[in-house]
């Protein structure tokens, strides 16, 4: 079955076949690097993450970059207030994004490039589209003349007149025509800047990721993503900057994740409602985060509230509770009589062939446009699977080999989708592991009191013990 993508160049799914037959090169747009990141951010953060997995679990290797924007007016503005220089303040935000990022299950990008380490690449992108006479210099600034470029608007699906009329066009009179967009912006006294043929000063934002992107990824991209408010006009603009120059197309797929609300209104700043990633890391079990992000299909708009929070930690702790009794119960029967045979057994046929139905309905709504909503949903019949299997007491000789069976199959699932993150699965230390002995000892001297004393003391610490058929199991709150 053939991967196939939604293109926002063309309005249409179109089979995935990579420029390399064993590689991708994907570029994603990265985060302004002068705060925190909030949910807007997280969302293409996770959703690339989870395409970047499934590519690989069909057998490429990605070549996955997210840029950082380093400098710009916010981190001139972030260093003033807190009397602070702007590599500072980048590397300030660029550890706290390490942090959330890492914190959420997201694996970090082969690349993340920084505008500030690429200046020479950016000046010579730059000249030689002066040079080509697509763009043009006034006043110390440069500009690039939208004009030239005669499909400006293919990816927005708007001509040049009806993008004057949708959007605010500041007054300029160093511009040759209102819709010109800058390239280099002469330096303003104080301001950190570079040097270049025109003069002190430092980079548009537009240019940034043509220039990065070929300079990491080559001329032309399998996959180019973001936020869908990147595609006008910052993504327009990088088509009409890097097509200018090469006469190829900048990227043969376009993807553009939707819009974040947040209690039914647009998340803005003029609003004051953004969330940030750092408190809701504190506040919800970062999975259920990525739950809350992937249980809506990457393209439509997603609604932030307390409520939606609820039912995605509810819901992400419905499958980490069975893989968990899968894994506590292999753990038990392995340990015991014939353990080094356990892992050997064959799963039961009928076992297998739901499984393998599980994992082929996970495969083929992952290969419909990387919808994670309807592959949840499989994930979810996975755990009815387990449940319902555990229930009937998970008895016979092929024990061993039906829990492994079902273990790896939820591995395949989230290997992918990355619900189950690792360090929420952290053995327990040593002195916690003593408390749960002794009430289990307790329980057995039939000593109820300091049993239940224990269990107090366990939950006061954040670990919350259930008792199974299969003996007591933990998990962290």
């Amino acid at each position: 079955m053939t991967l196939h993508i939604y293109n926002t160049m063309t309005r249409r799914k179109e089979p995935f076949v990579p420029i390399h037959p064993d590689r991708v090169n994907m570029y994603v747009c990265g985060p302004t690097v002068y705060d925190y990141i909030h949910i807007g951010n997280a969302r293409p953060q996770i959703f690339f993450d989870v395409v970047r997995r499934y590519l690989e679990t069909l057998g490429y290797e990605v070549n996955y970059v997210v840029n950082f924007t380093d400098v710009d007016d916010r981190l001139i503005r972030k260093a003033g207030e807190l009397d602070s220089t702007v590599p500072e303040v980048a590397d300030r935000f660029i550890q706290a994004f390490y942090e959330d990022i890492d914190g959420i299950g997201v694996r970090r990008a082969s690349q993340n490039p920084r505008v500030m380490d690429n200046m020479p690449e950016i000046v010579a992108y730059i000249a030689e589209l002066v040079e080509r006479d697509f763009a043009y210099e006034s006043g110390g600034d440069v500009y690039f003349y939208t004009k030239k470029f005669h499909e400006y608007g293919k990816l927005s699906h708007q001509n040049i007149e009806e993008l004057q009329l949708g959007i605010r066009i500041e007054v300029d009179e160093r511009k040759e025509n209102p819709e010109d967009f800058v390239l280099w912006k002469a330096a303003k006294p104080g301001e950190i800047s570079w040097p270049s043929p025109w003069g002190d000063g430092r980079p548009g934002w537009h240019i940034e990721c043509s220039a990065m992107a070929r300079k990491y990824l080559g001329e032309t991209l399998d996959i180019h993503g973001g936020g869908q408010d990147l595609q006008f006009p910052h993504h327009e603009c990088e088509v009409a900057q890097s097509e200018s120059i090469t006469g190829k197309p900048l990227a043969n797929v376009w993807m553009h994740n939707g819009y974040i609300h947040i209690n039914n209104e647009k998340m803005s700043k003029s609003l004051g409602n953004g969330v940030l990633v750092k408190d809701l890391r504190k506040q919800y079990q970062p999975a259920a985060l990525r739950y809350f992000m992937l249980a809506t299909h990457y393209r439509n708009p997603l609604n932030f509230s307390e409520e939606a929070m609820g039912q995605a930690e509810k819901s992400v702790s419905r499958i980490a509770n069975a893989m968990a009794n899968v894994r506590h119960a292999l753990q038990t029967v392995t340990s015991g009589a014939g353990a080094e045979s356990g892992h050997e057994q064959e799963p039961d046929e009928k076992l297998q062939a739901k499984l393998a139905g599980i994992l082929d309905t996970f495969d083929a709504k992952m290969r419909d446009d990387f919808n994670t909503a309807d592959a949840i949903t499989a994930m979810f019949e996975w755990a009815s699977e387990a449940n319902t299997y555990l229930q009937q007491g998970a008895q016979g000789a092929r024990q061993a080999g039906n829990l492994q069976a079902l273990l790896d199959a939820f591995e395949a699932m989230n290997d992918v989708l990355g619900l189950v993150m690792e360090q929420e699965n952290e053995l327990l230390d040593d002195e916690v592991d003593q408390l749960i002995q002794e009430r289990n000892d307790a329980r057995k001297a039939k000593n109820w009191a300091r049993a239940d004393e224990l269990r107090d003391l366990l939950t006061a610490q954040g670990i919350l013990l259930e008792d199974t058929p299969q003996g007591v199991r933990w998990r962290r709150k």
